[in-house]
């Protein structure tokens, strides 16, 4: 079993997640492919996760490539949660998921046999086209065409737990906001290029991405962020791919990684590297929540808030160090930094210069002040 340091790593994932170095303009949407996607629950948070990874890139920029060119999609993904997906990616998806179909509501409870709920996700994927539909103009045309009633009350709720199946099928995904309103379209159409793709094949290249960008790992890595927990599914892909593993111990804590990725991790190093990650990123999530020695325990819950909340963070050399936030309203903006330990002056002018950087992002002022965030 070969060795390696907690240093090689925290180098190695800061590298693939394009933080260290950062990546240019052009190449935002590869980032979100080689991360296999941005979580979404909170637009401006996915926004600025692929800006603090991209020099030189604009919210503009995000939204172009939702909207106009059409090569990022947000979509209901991983654990039935919101995310930007590369276009080209959402096949991909969508044939993984039929390995793995859990669909996040249980229609019988609601009075729904199975064959209408099948007769519900073939309507949605017949009504949705090229041309984006509001919630509600969809589920009132799902409910007149499969005639039942219900469907528009499951449509209509602001969680979309009804609608997640038919993403997880590749059937939908978000369109273009009209004013307050949400819309979707179906992506297929939507996208105009559609290349199926077999569904185990599908599975381990997606295994196979989520080792490149966070591994090593576990299987129960793995299912947690796949679909919170499913470990019997995560080992078979697993299993998949099992003559492209092997085994590593990290100073004690063993997992596996991709054979082709460990020499360059024996040869990655990282030393003064200090970024401000927004709230939800992909780094906190998704390697975050395996605590020490990222984070600590004891500062575990000032990240992990009640309800799913995921603080914003700052990171210093891999490890999460403290957490930030600011006033949407405020303009100049107060950026508040929480450090769990004093910091040397080094990192104190890493921070002032990642707050520079966020204002420039955000096109406005931006004043940097240490204290407890409220």
């Amino acid at each position: 079993m070969k060795s390696l340091t907690w240093n090689q790593i925290h180098a190695w994932r800061l590298a693939q997640h394009s933080l260290s170095p950062r990546s240019k303009r052009g190449a935002f949407v590869e980032i979100a492919s080689h991360l296999y996607g941005i979580h979404a629950q909170v637009m401006s948070a996915a926004e600025l996760a692929l800006g603090v990874r991209t020099d030189g890139l604009t919210p503009q920029d995000v939204q172009a490539a939702l909207w106009q060119d059409r090569t990022l999609v947000k979509t209901w993904a991983m654990r039935g949660t919101l995310h930007l997906l590369a276009a080209d990616d959402l096949p991909l998806h969508a044939a993984a998921r039929t390995i793995d179909p859990r669909g996040w509501i249980d229609f019988a409870s609601h009075g729904i046999s199975e064959k209408q709920a099948q007769a519900f996700l073939e309507a949605v994927s017949e009504i949705l086209g090229s041309e984006p539909m509001t919630r509600e103009q969809l589920a009132a045309a799902v409910s007149e065409q499969v005639r039942l009633p219900i469907l528009a009350e499951l449509i209509g709720s602001r969680w979309g737990t009804a609608l997640k199946p038919s993403a997880f099928r590749g059937d939908l995904c978000f369109g273009p906001s009209q004013g307050k309103n949400i819309t979707f379209v179906n992506p297929k159409k939507w996208l105009g290029n559609w290349a199926p793709v077999e569904p185990e094949a599908a599975f381990g290249e997606i295994a196979r991405r989520f080792l490149r960008a966070y591994g090593p790992l576990t299987p129960k890595q793995f299912a947690r962020w796949w679909n919170e927990g499913r470990v019997n599914v995560a080992k078979k892909v697993f299993q998949h791919i099992e003559d492209e593993l092997e085994p590593v111990d990290v100073e004690g804590w063993q997992a596996l990684a991709l054979k082709s990725t460990i020499e360059q991790m024996q040869q990655s190093t990282v030393s003064g590297v200090v970024r401000l990650l927004p709230l939800f990123d992909a780094y906190t999530l998704d390697i975050g929540r395996t605590g020490e020695p990222i984070l600590p325990k004891q500062y575990r819950q000032q990240v992990f808030r009640q309800q799913g909340w995921t603080t914003a963070v700052v990171l210093v050399d891999g490890m999460i160090k403290g957490v930030w936030d600011y006033k949407t309203k405020e303009n100049p903006k107060t950026v508040m930094v929480e450090m769990f330990e004093p910091p040397t002056k080094r990192i104190q002018e890493s921070i002032e210069a990642e707050v520079v950087r966020l204002g420039e992002f955000l096109s406005t002022a931006a004043a940097l002040e240490y204290g407890p965030i409220t």
